[in-house]
């Protein structure tokens, strides 16, 4: 009888201890199920693409597809900011993954060790970039002794020296003023320049007051590029995202030219142009095709390898750059092949 009753303790504290276990094992299981999915709610598995520009009428294609919702999500973040220059800052300071720059601005992302990759031609100058006079100055040889305003950005620079040196000037023979290109016509306006280096929408505003052009980027065919760029280690891992930009850019294109004016009326909102003076500026230069950007970006050999070699050769002998820097992986056209949303 006692062993019996010795027998059903056991049992009971058995059950009791198997009971136990099994209420662990569920509790933890519960726990682990409630971490996930918290860390669904506060981790996004995506990180947004930020993509900086400044104000610049070659760039529009980007916007006009934000505003047609082409990017459908939030994946894609365009930031717009005042300059190049401060563009170029908040890449360096990783407060964007892409940015939309001149080549040679590029090259001297290079110059930093920052791990920058052109993934996009967006357009090459024929004409876009200037540099205006005011109407007393005839020529660009008047220029000497005069003050031009130009940015100090990478772009401003090599253009200011391709002019002079066709002309058979230097920077000596001027006196350059450093201003932001929001502050262009207001220093016009206020004769605190003589001339400026800019581009639209500023270039029209600029012709409105009077001002003419004494230089062209016609004068230097294909040497003024315009590309977006994305962070290395970013576009490894989030390649879908960079190929949403590409898409969102070429249905804007076509959109563009399928409705120019309803597309140069939605560009007006931003740019405070004229929707005709938009459609004028844009024959300033060229916005290479879905099948020009691969011939430009693809292979061992790609066609803007061999102008990124040229650019960067001249940039060394203008000391805009202080040292060489490798071309190797700098192009990809992975973003532009089909691939996942």
């Amino acid at each position: 009888m006692i062993r019996r009753k010795h027998d059903c303790l056991s049992v009971r504290s058995h059950n009791v201890a198997m009971n136990s276990r099994l209420l662990k094992i569920v509790l933890g299981f519960f726990l682990a199920v409630v971490i996930c999915v918290l860390g669904a709610c506060f981790e996004h598995p995506d990180r947004p693409l930020r993509l900086g520009t400044n104000v610049w009428i070659g760039y529009e294609p980007l916007y006009l597809a934000r505003d047609l919702n082409y990017f459908q999500s939030s994946s894609v973040r365009l930031v717009e900011y005042l300059s190049a220059s401060e563009v170029i800052r908040a890449f360096r300071n990783q407060a964007l993954e892409a940015a939309a720059l001149t080549l040679d601005e590029t090259l001297l992302l290079l110059e930093s060790k920052i791990p920058v990759q052109v993934f996009l031609v967006a357009s090459i100058s024929y004409g876009g970039d200037v540099i205006l006079g005011s109407p007393d100055i005839t020529e660009f040889t008047s220029l000497v002794g005069k003050r031009v305003g130009v940015e100090a950005s990478a772009l401003g620079a090599y253009f200011l020296s391709r002019a002079l040196e066709k002309h058979g000037l230097s920077l000596t023979d001027i006196t350059v003023v450093s201003l932001e290109v929001g502050e262009h016509v207001a220093a016009y306006k206020a004769d605190k320049v003589d001339a400026l280096v800019t581009f639209e929408p500023v270039r029209s505003q600029l012709l409105a007051l009077g001002a003419h052009e004494l230089f062209t980027s016609r004068d230097i065919p294909g040497e003024i590029v315009n590309v977006l760029v994305v962070n290395q280690a970013y576009f490894a891992q989030y390649p879908n995202n960079v190929r949403k930009v590409v898409r969102g850019w070429f249905r804007a294109i076509d959109y563009f030219t399928a409705n120019p004016h309803d597309a140069a009326s939605r560009m007006q909102k931003r740019l405070k142009i004229l929707p005709q003076d938009a459609l004028k500026s844009y024959r300033g230069f060229r916005l290479p095709s879905l099948e020009e950007n691969q011939k430009l970006l693809q292979g061992r050999t790609p066609g803007l390898g061999l102008f990124a070699r040229r650019l960067r050769d001249l940039m060394l002998t203008k000391d805009l750059l202080r040292t060489s820097v490798q071309l190797d992986s700098l192009f990809s056209a992975v973003a532009l092949q089909k691939g996942s949303s």
